[in-house]
């Protein structure tokens, strides 16, 4: 193989797909990238085995081929050079030559042969969603996938379909126990995509899934055989889905008939000000605030015994019964800098009871966080 390829092109393609390279793995195949000439343009690759990726690249090819190079020292020598092109050519017994006219790299790599490419399942059924709608899905929820290794039931975000008013909407749903976050959303045609009981998508997969919907424009989306798959133009994504179970979580979100509501309706900038201020003095030991409702005040108290104590007050709209209760300011902050609206609603029951958060910008939405003692 032997291409001449624009350098910004070039560091495009290859910066995409860092996040899915293997650093340490037992296959180092997994740390390279596979290039592949297509009539003029190049095609590159990545995998871990689990995530898949590939998209096109125009570029001039002069002898056509494939070849594996090193993804992190193919990215550092395109990122240092400042030259316009870079030229890559395949030499005997594995070794690869690049040059910008200025350095010149002779790199070991291995056979193209024993690249492990994930390729788009055979007649899989493709639906259309707007990118923009699934990046919101993903940023709403993908923050409440629990970081424990452990918890492998909750090491994804559980997507679903759901009838509501008659009409089928994509929900997205991910939890750690501790705090949850969902999502519905209207989708055409969900019927004809293979969802059945819900899939679970793994959190490196949506990270991917995320760079290719936050683009302009729709994308193709379609599942089988225990894979997602998403498309645009020329840019191909394979999912592994994760094979667990997502926890029973609808008794947690939905209010029994005698419930009763204390609404609290804040300013949703102020709080999220306020909570980041909340997290200074308590620190990573102490993450804890307690929230105590006033007839027009919210009163947030942080204490660290080995610092000192922050406390403020926010104006609010509140009828309800005087609630005292605890939660992490954390929850609270990754949930707030997710939303859209100005103005939110605070649900909560009483002081052992979660949080319902909402908002009218927020079409669809829910976050929960569970209490604690402080």
């Amino acid at each position: 193989m032997e291409i001449k390829i624009n350098r910004d092109v070039l560091l495009k393609g290859v910066s995409r797909v860092q996040g899915i390279l293997e650093k340490r793995s037992h296959m180092p195949i997994l740390s390279t990238v596979l290039l592949i000439t297509k009539e003029d343009k190049v095609e590159i690759s990545a995998t871990d085995l689990e995530i898949g990726f590939q998209n096109s690249y125009q570029a001039e090819i002069i002898k056509p081929g494939s070849i594996t190079i090193s993804g992190k020292k193919l990215l550092d020598i395109v990122r240092e050079t400042t030259s316009k092109n870079i030229y890559i050519l395949e030499k005997d017994n594995n070794w690869i030559y690049i040059s910008d006219n200025k350095a010149h790299y002779n790199l070991s790599s291995l056979p193209a042969d024993e690249f492990p490419i994930l390729t788009e399942p055979e007649g899989i059924i493709m639906i259309e969603i707007d990118g923009k709608v699934l990046a919101e899905m993903i940023n709403k929820t993908i923050y409440s996938i629990t970081m424990e290794d452990t918890s492998f039931k909750l090491s994804g975000v559980f997507m679903e379909i759901i009838n509501k008013n008659k009409e089928d909407y994509l929900r997205m749903v991910a939890t750690d126990g501790h705090r949850l976050s969902l999502i519905d959303k209207k989708v055409p045609k969900l019927q004809e995509i293979d969802i059945k009981q819900g899939v679970m998508i793994p959190k490196k997969g949506l990270i991917e899934l995320n760079k290719l919907a936050s683009e302009n424009g729709n994308i193709l989306f379609g599942l089988k055989h225990n894979n997602l798959v998403g498309k645009k133009e020329e840019a191909l994504i394979v999912i592994r889905l994760l094979d667990t179970k997502f926890p029973d979580y609808k008794d947690v979100i939905l209010p029994k008939k005698e419930d009763k509501k204390n609404i609290i309706v804040i300013n949703r900038n102020l709080l999220l000000e306020s909570m980041r201020r909340m997290i200074i003095i308590g620190g990573d030991q102490y993450q804890g605030v307690k929230i105590t409702t006033g007839a027009d005040y919210l009163e947030m108290v942080s204490v660290n015994p080995d610092l000192g104590d922050v406390e403020e007050k926010i104006e609010i709209k509140y009828d309800g019964e005087p609630i005292e209760i605890g939660f992490n300011p954390k929850y609270f902050i990754d949930v707030l800098q997710t939303m859209d609206s100005d103005v939110i609603c605070l649900d909560i029951k009483d002081q052992t009871s979660p949080c319902l958060i909402t908002g009218e910008q927020d079409e669809g939405f829910l976050g929960l966080l569970m209490p604690m003692r402080v």
